[in-house]
C-alpha cells in the first residue's frame, strides 16, 4: 500500500497509482528511484557470466530485501539467494525462494529450531560454522541441518584462521548426529588487492582439498565465496577444482551496481569484455539554500542515502545539464554540502545523484519507484528489511 506514509511519494489523500512521470507532482524531493534497464541488464549480465564460467550464482538479498528483484534473479537462473541473518532467511522462506544459504553461523536456539523445522519439510537452506560451539549449538536441535565449514583471515570477519581449525570443526560437523556438512566457504571482500584475495582464496581450495582427502565431504560439495568486488578471482582460483566442487558465487550490489565503490572495483573493470554493468540507482533532490559563495546545500541526507563506502556523486542538473564543478563534502541526516565551483545554483534546483554502496541504499527506503528512462514510472519496490 503506497500512500502517505511512504517516503517520496506525495499522497495527502488516496494512493498510488498510474505510471506519472517523477515530476509530474506526485512525488517529493529527495526520492530514490531504480532505473529499470540497467537493473534488467545487469541481472541479464550476471546471469550470461556464470553460465560462461560453469559456476552457480546466489545473489546476496541483503542487498535489495526486494522480492521483486529478488525474483527477477531467480527467473534469470539464480540457484537460490544468500542472506545474513535468520530474520533474512524468514523473508525468503515465506516469499517462495526454494534454496537460501545463510552466510553466517547461527547461534540462535530459537532460529535454529525453525530452521531444523523448515529442512525437514523440505526446504534447502544451509549456514556456516566457524566454531566447535557453532557446531554444538546446531546440533542440538536434533536436526536436520546442513552447513558449510568457513575459513577466514586474520584481521577479516568470521571464520577459522587456519586449516588445522578447518579441519577440526568439519570433524565435529561430521560426528554430530542431524548435521551434515554441505562444503567449505569463505568470504574474500575486505582483502586489499588481487595477491592477496588470490593467497586467501588459494588457502580455501587447500583447505577444500585436504577435507576432501580426510572423507569429510560429500560428493559434489559446494565452494563457495565471491562478493561484488572479486568474483572474478574467485572463478579463476577455484578453476583447479572445478571438477569435484560445486562452485557457488555470491555477488549482491551486482543487481543495480553503483557510481562510487562498486564502479572503480567491479571485476569487469579488470575483464571489460565480460561486462559491463550499469549504475542504476538514483536519487533526486533539491537544492534548499545557497547561504554563502562556493557552498550549496541539498535536501537528502544520511537518512536518504549511502554514506558508509563513499559520498553521493553529482550526475546531472535538471533537466539534463553536467554536474561540473559540483562536489559533495559532507552528509547531515537530512542535509548534503556542495562544493559548488562555477556552477550556478539556485534555491530550487533539481539534482540528480549517483550512490555509492547499494548495500546501504536499500534499508533506507520502503518504496523506491522503477522509472524507464523517460522517468515515468513502471513498477514500485517494496523493500523487507
Amino acid at each position: 500500500m503506497i500512500d502517505w506514509r511512504s517516503k517520496g511519494f506525495w499522497l495527502p489523500e488516496g494512493t498510488f497509482s498510474g505510471n506519472p512521470s517523477i515530476f509530474d507532482g506526485g512525488f517529493t524531493w529527495p526520492l530514490m528511484v531504480v532505473r529499470r534497464d540497467a537493473v534488467a541488464a545487469n541481472i541479464a549480465t550476471m546471469a550470461a557470466y556464470c553460465r560462461r564460467h560453469g559456476v552457480e550464482f546466489a545473489p546476496h538479498a541483503k542487498t535489495t530485501m526486494a522480492p521483486g528483484l529478488l525474483d527477477a534473479q531467480m527467473r534469470a537462473g539464480a540457484w537460490g539467494m544468500t542472506v545474513a541473518t535468520p530474520n533474512q532467511a524468514l523473508v525468503l522462506r515465506r516469499l517462495g525462494i526454494d534454496r537460501v544459504l545463510i552466510a553466517n553461523q547461527v547461534l540462535d536456539p530459537t532460529a535454529l529450531a525453525w530452521l531444523a523445522r523448515e529442512s525437514a519439510a523440505g526446504w534447502e537452506v544451509c549456514f556456516q560454522v566457524d566454531s566447535i560451539a557453532g557446531v554444538e549449538a546446531a546440533a542440538a536441535t536434533g536436526g536436520p541441518l546442513r552447513v558449510l565449514v568457513e575459513l577466514g583471515h586474520p584481521g577479516g570477519r568470521t571464520g577459522v584462521r587456519d586449516l588445522d581449525a578447518l579441519e577440526a570443526v568439519a570433524r565435529a560437523v561430521a560426528a554430530a548426529p542431524g548435521l551434515e556438512l554441505a562444503g567449505v566457504t569463505g568470504y574474500e571482500g575486505q582483502l586489499p588487492d588481487v595477491d592477496a584475495v588470490d593467497g586467501f582464496l588459494d588457502l580455501l581450495v587447500d583447505g577444500f582439498l585436504r577435507l576432501g582427502a580426510a572423507g569429510l565431504l560429500p560428493e559434489r560439495p559446494w565452494l563457495s565465496a565471491g562478493g561484488s568486488a572479486w568474483f572474478d578471482r574467485v572463478i579463476e582460483r577455484f578453476a583447479r577444482v572445478g571438477s569435484q566442487a560445486r562452485i557457488l558465487v555470491r555477488s549482491g550490489a551486482s543487481v543495480t551496481h553503483d557510481d562510487g565503490f562498486y564502479r572503480t572495483r567491479t571485476p569487469f573493470v579488470r575483464v571489460p569484455s565480460e561486462g559491463p554493468l550499469d549504475a542504476a540507482l538514483e536519487i533526486w533532490a533539491q537544492v534548499l539554500s545557497t547561504p554563502e559563495p562556493g557552498l550549496a546545500i541539498v535536501g537528502m541526507g544520511k537518512r536518504d542515502a549511502p554514506f558508509d563506502e563513499g559520498l553521493p556523486v553529482p550526475l546531472s542538473v535538471f533537466p539534463d545539464l553536467p554536474a561540473e564543478g559540483i562536489t559533495v563534502t559532507k552528509l547531515n541526516d537530512h542535509h548534503t554540502y556542495l562544493s559548488v565551483a562555477g556552477a550556478d545554483l539556485t534555491p530550487g534546483t533539481l539534482i540528480r545523484f549517483g550512490i555509492s554502496h547499494p548495500c546501504t541504499a536499500f534499508d533506507k527506503w520502503r518504496a523506491i519507484p522503477v522509472v524507464d528512462e523517460e522517468r515515468r514510472v513502471v513498477d514500485v519496490l517494496e523493500t523487507y528489511f
